[in-house]
């Protein structure tokens, strides 16, 4: 399989259903950009879980060939619009594209470590 794409996706503290919500975000912008481009993508969901917080991310790719330069500016625009529904509204479109054929993958879970050698202490070191 090809190197894909990836989309960090942080949503607004305080969501009500906050797993759902990022699983629905990233089965739909794949599914969608998937079926307006004609292509079949493969994608994962995934929850990292940091020391403090957590995030997102989508990952995808063609299991055939690289993805085009405009791909990534695809999914921004797909993402963009997706991110202006409701909670409700993400719910009723999830399950209409499962109606349409959207075969959804599970939410992932991985926890990352806190990387120290990023840190900004080590950087006012010099």
């Amino acid at each position: 399989m090809h190197r894909g794409l990836e989309i960090g996706l942080h949503l607004a503290p305080g969501l009500s259903d906050e797993n759902f919500v990022g699983l629905a975000l990233g089965n739909l912008a794949a599914f969608e950009v998937g079926r307006e481009r004609g292509e079949t993508l493969r994608w994962q969901v995934v929850r990292v879980d940091g020391a403090t917080d957590h995030h997102f991310r989508l990952l995808l790719s063609h299991p055939d060939r690289p993805l085009d330069l405009g791909f990534r500016r695809h999914v921004e625009r797909v993402l963009s619009a997706l991110s202006r529904s409701t909670v409700d509204e993400l719910r009723d479109r999830f399950e209409a594209a499962q109606r349409d054929g959207l075969r959804p993958v599970a939410l992932r879970h991985l926890h990352e470590a806190v990387d120290f050698w990023r840190d900004d202490f080590w950087n006012w070191l010099g």
